[in-house]
């Protein structure tokens, strides 16, 4: 394959298509040269993002900048170029007993993406970002100068760079820090919360817990709204797991990956289809509370088992649709935002209560605030836009923010959060769209 070449390019949702130039390079010197000869440029790490924020005219995709630099095993700290993925990284560190501080839910993203998208997971609420972890990182910039960037050293292009969705310029390698684990197990306690009011008290009970998420019914309604999964979790020291998981708790076994092996036909996912299959994953679990141990990859990484798994819903795709509402407005704009979904009839398989902590004034292009986000994905339909266009308007009534990793069709204004990033020469396709439906 040519390293350099107009290509139809979609990210994990397959929406929205666009023909663009995309260039993959590990030469330095040939990745300055793009740049300098090229506006509307964007990097593009493993595609796993959901919507338009890696495409634009020109592509530049980290792939080849897939190198391990440095471990410093006694302190728990690796560099690395910025293609790597999580997956790729979590393979070294996790027999050294060593794991990623935060992670979102899947280990297939470059570290690149995880910077530019200031990446959040299920303990945010804990231990935040996974800019917090973060020492250094290379960028090359718009004067196609590579520079290094910390709390310390450009400290302006570091903190711009974080949550700055590629618009700063290149991330090229970054350093940052790893957490101790004892074993690859994650101590876990499942709660079925039967309405809104039950699963919002669970996470003020459940606020200690390093790991919160829920999986929650977004086409229930009335005294049933809100119907959910809690899961909370800790990682799981040697002498709590059972005996026949003591022997190698740092090394999991190989697992079956099976594969989506075509797209699905429209008719097959609607709403009596996410219905059942919400019945079917509620009911699973037949007792209120069930208390386990599993490993890793099943409690952070629960759709990386199935691969191509996004070809479920169709050659048209999908959106996934992520808000955050703040903490003393959470119940009642979740209920509102419930309501809404529930009446328009477009349901969501996958629909995820997390609760974030404080934000972080410094990556002041971070996405999260203090508060309740839910993430939910939608095939794309004819009556899409209208459901999209009415949770923003909720959103906004209700003070909260839009996950731009994974938009694809808001119209609400970037210059909510995101800030010193205007430059002619980093620009996305979300990034035009975004600016010329706000003004």
């Amino acid at each position: 394959m040519k390293p350099n070449f107009i290509q139809k390019v979609t990210n994990w949702g397959n929406f929205p298509v666009v023909e663009k130039e995309i260039k993959s390079e590990d030469s330095i010197e040939k990745i300055k040269d793009f740049v300098r000869n090229n506006n509307e440029v964007i990097a593009r790490g493993n595609g796993r993002c959901y919507g338009d924020a890696s495409l634009s005219e020109h592509i530049f995709s980290t792939k080849r900048l897939n190198k391990f630099i440095s471990f410093d095993r006694l302190n728990g700290v690796i560099e690395c170029e910025s293609g790597v993925l999580l997956s790729e990284i979590l393979e070294v560190i996790v027999p050294q007993g060593y794991f990623l501080y935060v992670t979102p839910g899947t280990k297939f993203i470059s570290v690149g993406g995880a910077i530019a998208s200031d990446v959040h997971g299920k303990n945010h609420h804990a231990e935040g970002c996974f800019s917090e972890y973060v020492e250094e990182f290379s960028l090359l910039n718009e004067n196609s100068e590579v520079i290094t960037c910390s709390r310390t050293q450009n400290e302006d292009k570091f903190w711009a760079t974080i949550g700055g969705m590629g618009l700063t310029g290149i991330i090229l390698s970054a350093k940052f820090k790893l957490k101790n684990i004892e074993t690859a197990y994650i101590r876990q306690e499942s709660i079925k919360a039967e309405n809104l009011d039950e699963i919002f008290k669970l996470f003020d009970e459940s606020e200690s817990w390093t790991y919160n998420v829920a999986w929650i019914d977004c086409l229930q309604t009335g005294k049933n709204i809100g119907r959910s999964i809690m899961m909370r979790g800790e990682h799981a020291f040697k002498h709590e797991l059972p005996k026949k998981l003591q022997q190698n708790p740092l090394r999991l076994k190989q697992k079956f990956i099976p594969k989506v092996p075509f797209y699905f036909p429209d008719f097959m996912l609607n709403k009596w289809s996410v219905k059942l299959f919400n019945y079917l994953y509620f009911n699973k679990q037949q007792k209120k509370e069930v208390k386990n141990f599993v490993d890793y990859e099943t409690f952070f990484y629960p759709l990386d088992v199935v691969n191509d798994w996004n070809k479920i819903y169709g050659k048209k795709g999908f959106i996934q649709y992520q808000m955050v509402i703040p903490k003393e407005k959470g119940k009642a704009g979740m209920k509102k935002i419930l309501e809404t979904i529930a009446k328009s009839g477009n349901g969501s398989f996958l629909a995820v209560l997390k609760l974030f902590g404080k934000e972080n004034p410094s990556a002041y292009n971070s996405f999260p605030l203090e508060g309740y986000t839910l993430a939910l994905d939608f095939k794309v339909n004819p009556k899409l836009a209208k459901l999209v266009s009415d949770l923003d308007e909720i959103v906004e009534e209700f003070g909260g923010r839009i996950y731009l990793t994974k938009d694809s069709m808001s119209k609400s204004s970037l210059t909510n959060y995101l800030r010193n990033v205007q430059n002619p020469k980093f620009v996305s396709v979300q990034h035009k769209r975004i600016l010329s439906n706000s003004n």
